[in-house]
């Protein structure tokens, strides 16, 4: 069933005419080896820039010439501790738990350091930290090594000593205090009790002082409806694993809506099990990770969207409020209302849509179910911002009426859509200070630039859901001249001592029944967790006032944030910048998406052009009021809906970010009145923009095969061999399973260790935090936009995203049935090659199989890979003389050349070409010098590490012991690493589950990497 199904990677990919793209099934290098810049030169030749190794490349390669390469690693300088200190011990990790949390992203933590530097992020999986990193946490490690940091106070734009920035901050206080003025504490949302009990404090110090929260992305009608049903500001933390029903209108719940970390407790209901999964129907207008994951989704957009909510408002309730839902819809939105009503308690709506009013609707909807996944005991805390406070701000500052504004997390300079009138505010304001990691868009323009330190440099408590309580301790000494806003709090309170006495302070009334050490080590404290009290609201008279909305003239415009990027806080961060989106698999840009149908009508398009590169339109945006966002790069997005547009917040920086970092468009400026859904109008603008785009790179050479999927009857009711199809092959005649021929004689693996990894198609969203975790365990360079554009990214591990030619599963094999002769097939297969308008999507992490039969282990000339008893394949990076042999041969496409020297080196002016970058480094992995292959290595230091550990203190390695940084970074389930040679781990049941299958297992590769077929339940 499955190996019948039709997959694409890219549109371009469907042009029967697009030589370029056939090319790039057969050729991983499209661009010619620029020989002639040395080998066309005698000087060249004659200096020391041609290396041996270099020369060898192209002398035919033969091993006895390979065998006179020499290995040339750089050579670094050891300097020995004079005192040792006693809790560091060379060469053996130190983790300290904490938890995160910038306004934006939050999570509970391990820090992993070394003889004192932080240099990876970990989850925290003792009881209580249930928020995971994404893939935005797990590279802000990398920001705390940032050389853009702000290294010390600023005070009129010039370097200042903390004693003079406190004494004009307290002489400010007291100005304002005499003159009657506004003393503003703007912040982004705390979640923090003790920072939260200072500025109370403060507040009571000074009558004339207000708090301002400030969310750059704002949740704002969510917590105005939730403060009005329930009289709290918060958001409801759900549970999406007690749902056997999901329906999500306009929420990417799988991405950042709302704070995101509903992942996990998502695909523990998306995997089969006893022959049942969850359904999910998700309405929205750009295609999503929630989309994606979905089983079926309508593109509509966001006036469709609230039609379609108050349609099924009236289902579930028995109301009848009159609405205006366009036919085509109708019968799937009423499908999806009557088995909502019909899941009653196990059944949950979510929604996205920034009106109160739509809110309202949720909170009504889901209380009529009586939802078990919708619970508001133990609600989130991790956004609290308000519209209408901060539009008033703005009209304060504007007024004259505010003399001493103090912000804090928050950068509304570029984060505001209606920036030129805070700038305008703010010129009015006596004395503004910035307290800011970097000298960004707002510090610039503030009197006082206050350095603060990283997360990682500092103490704070969170509280990210009620009854729940988080320590953030440093994991290293400040490594600038900074100073916390809490320190600076308490000084302005007139309290002595430090803020991490403060918090030890207030935390003996919030953790009873256990000890401030305890908590310190465990990082979380989960109390007594109580609901709050249920109210209600004029829910028909929100329904009515809903389905009186209009669509938007001209096109609608839905802003969102990207996964790799977020609200921008980290857009100097080069991990980021270089992580391809899941979606559009598109790195180091933004830009607008639209769908097949606009895209023709204005003449918008996308091609993959004769370097491998794809480029794109250029589109002009307007606003209704007449504001214009020229030259947006285009993307042709299957699945966006006809009439919409898409565009990410967060790109478009240029205050303290290297040059190359600079890239993108600032959406902010369309973000008007907060609310994500805008009226605009598009045309087409001159000229074409580079993509960095790897979709149309390392394809696996057009083989089939690569996803296997079935639907959930088909897999309650026949046979595996149905659903999870064996290719066969002949032997002596007669058909036999492709997987018992072998071409070589087998070893006997089953004593010691054999490490398998599992992945599961249906646990995995795509969300990337095992991309970036292998970047920071294992030293991956970053390599740039142009360099990407070459397809020579360096991502070991990358997540392929596939679209299939049928909206539904079964729709596939429908049209292959009804075929009638070969004018029929020809014509019918031809069409199933178009872009559908609402594609499935499915997404694949691959990386190094380590083949047991290794088709790359056959054809090095010098042996430098090579296969270990317990089913790595190794690397010999000092024997590689960079014939990329193995990378021609290797039919996964995951292994990578170095073309150029990456560390220290300006040209790659990224983290490895400084000193402080180089800080976050894994001593435990060698940085690779250029002209070697590299690829996944299953992170043998960690799983070498684990035995010698268990071998020291006497014992065997226990189920879950050994982890990869890819399996250790997924929260969701779907990677799960071990040891199938223990017939009681997880791994080994896997291994032998009817959904597991190899990647190209009719090759004969036989690889360590095993899958497991995805369930759709359509």
């Amino acid at each position: 069933m499955s190996s019948n199904k039709k997959y694409w990677k890219s549109v371009e990919e469907l042009d029967k005419n697009s030589s370029i793209v056939e090319a790039l099934k057969n050729n991983e290098f499209v661009e010619e080896i620029p020989t002639d810049e040395f080998l066309g030169n005698s000087d060249a030749l004659s200096s020391s820039s041609t290396s041996r190794r270099d020369f060898l490349k192209y002398v035919g390669f033969s091993t006895a010439a390979a065998t006179l390469a020499a290995c040339e690693g750089p050579v670094n300088k050891s300097i020995p501790y004079v005192l040792q200190p006693e809790q560091i011990i060379p060469g053996v990790a130190d983790y300290y738990a904490t938890s995160v949390f910038d306004g934006f992203d939050f999570a509970n933590l391990l820090i992993k350091t070394r003889e004192g530097r932080p240099i990876k992020i970990d989850n925290n999986t003792i009881a209580g930290a249930k928020f995971s990193a994404n893939a935005r946490i797990h590279a802000s490690i990398l920001s705390l090594y940032d050389s853009m940091r702000l290294k010390e106070p600023k005070v009129e734009g010039k370097n200042a000593a903390w004693s003079v920035v406190d004494s004009k901050i307290k002489s400010s206080i007291a100005d304002a205090a005499a003159k009657g003025g506004q003393v503003v504490l703007l912040t982004n949302t705390l979640a923090s009790p003790s920072t939260e009990k200072l500025i109370a404090e403060f507040i009571g110090k000074n009558p004339n002082a207000k708090h301002v929260i400030y969310d750059a992305v704002s949740s704002s009608e969510a917590l105005d409806a939730f403060e009005t049903v329930y009289g709290e500001r918060a958001l409801v933390d759900y549970d999406f694993s007690k749902a056997s029903l999901i329906v999500s209108v306009g929420a990417d719940f799988l991405g950042d809506w709302q704070g995101g970390g509903y992942d996990s407790s998502y695909t523990q209901g998306r995997v089969p099990k006893a022959g049942k999964m969850s359904r999910h129907f998700q309405l929205e207008a750009n295609m999503t990770l929630s989309g994606a994951a979905a089983d079926k989704r309508l593109p509509m957009s966001t006036a469709n969207q609230k039609q379609a909510l108050v349609h099924i408002y009236n289902v579930v309730t028995g109301s009848a409020v009159s609405v205006s839902l366009e036919d085509k819809f109708k019968a799937e939105v009423t499908k999806a209302a009557q088995q909502l009503k019909a899941a009653g308690s196990q059944g949950v709506l979510v929604s996205g849509i920034s009106d109160k009013n739509a809110q309202l609707l949720v909170l009504a909807i889901n209380q009529a179910l009586a939802s078990e996944a919708f619970s508001t005991l133990g609600v989130r805390q991790i956004r609290k911002g308000s519209n209408v406070k901060v539009a008033q701000l703005v009209a304060d500052m504007k007024a004259g009426s505010v003399h001493t504004l103090i912000m804090s997390g928050v950068n509304p300079v570029y984060t505001l859509a209606d920036s030129a009138a805070f700038v305008e505010g703010l010129k009015k304001v006596k004395t503004s200070v910035a307290f800011s990691l970097k000298e960004d868009e707002t510090a610039l323009l503030s009197t006082v630039a206050a350095a603060v330190p990283h997360y990682l440099e500092s103490w704070n408590d969170v509280s990210f859901t009620k009854g729940t309580y988080g320590i953030t301790q440093p994991a290293i000494r400040p490594l600038f001249n900074t100073k916390q806003f809490q320190d600076v709090l308490l000084s302005l309170n007139g309290l002595s001592g430090t803020f991490y006495e403060y918090i030890k302070g207030n935390a003996s009334a919030t953790i009873v029944g256990s000890s401030w050490n305890k908590v310190l080590h465990d990082g979380v404290f989960v109390g007594v967790i109580s609901s709050v009290s249920a109210g209600s609201a004029d829910y028909s008279a929100a329904a009515s006032a809903l389905a009186q909305s209009k669509p938007v003239q001209g096109l609608e415009l839905v802003l969102y944030t990207k996964t790799g990027m977020g609200d921008g806080q980290q857009a100097n961060n080069p991990w980021l910048q270089e992580f391809p989106d899941p979606i559009t698999r598109v790195s180091w840009d933004n830009y607008v998406t639209v769908s097949n149908a606009d895209a023709k009508k204005y003449e918008l398009s996308n091609e993959i052009v004769a370097n491998g590169g794809l480029n794109g339109s250029y589109a002009t945006i307007t606003t209704a009021d007449g504001l214009k966002l020229e030259n947006v790069p285009v993307i042709v997005q299957p699945g966006q809906a006809v009439g919409t547009i898409g565009l990410a917040l967060g790109y478009g920086r240029k205050a303290a970010l290297k040059e190359e970092m600079v890239v993108g468009l600032n959406a902010y400026a369309l973000y008007k009145g907060f609310n994500t859904v805008q009226s605009v109008t598009l045309a087409k603008a001159g000229g074409e923009h580079e993509f960095a785009c790897v979709q149309g790179q390392k394809t696996l050479m057009g083989r089939g095969d690569i996803i296997k999927e079935t639907s959930l009857e088909i897999f309650n009711t026949k046979d595996a061999k149905v659903w999870n199809e064996q290719p066969m092959v002949s032997l002596d005649h007669k058909e036999v399973e492709a997987t018992k021929v072998d071409l070589w004689d087998s070893f006997d693996r089953s004593t010691g260790h054999h490490f398998n990894l599992s992945i599961d198609l249906n646990a995995c969203t795509g969300c990337g935090a095992c991309v970036i975790a292998c970047h920071a365990e294992n030293n991956v360079p970053v390599v740039g936009k142009s360099e990407v554009r070459r397809s020579r990214d360096m991502h070991w591990l990358r997540i392929d995203r596939y679209y299939s030619s049928e909206s539904t599963f079964e729709g596939d094999n429908e049209r292959k049935e009804n075929i009638a002769g070969l004018s029929s097939s020809l014509s019918t297969f031809n069409e199933m090659e178009k872009a559908g308008d609402n594609p499935q999507v499915s997404f694949q992490p691959v990386m190094c199989q380590h083949c047991n039969h290794a088709p790359c282990e056959t054809v090095c000339p010098v042996a430098a890979t090579s296969h270990s008893r317990q089913g790595q394949n190794h690397m010999a990076y000092n024997r590689c003389v960079g014939t990329r042999y193995c990378a021609n041969n290797c039919p996964y496409k995951v292994r990578r050349f170095n073309w150029f020297l990456y560390n220290k080196n300006s040209e790659f002016d990224y983290h490895m070409n400084d000193d402080l970058g180089r800080m976050v480094l894994n001593p435990d992995v060698n940085v690779r010098s250029r002209g070697v292959m590299e690829k996944c290595s299953m992170c043998i230091q960690m799983t070498q590490a684990t035995i010698l550990k268990a071998k020291n203190e006497g014992r065997p390695v226990v189920d879950g012991e050994f982890q990869t940084a890819c399996s250790n970074a997924c929260s969701n389930g779907a990677m799960k690493f071990g040891d199938v040679n223990d017939t009681e781990a997880v791994i080994a049941k896997l291994a032998a589950d009817e959904r597991m299958y190899h990647l190209l297992e009719h090759v004969g590769t036989k690889p360590n990497v095993i899958y497991h077929v995805k369930v759709r339940n359509t």
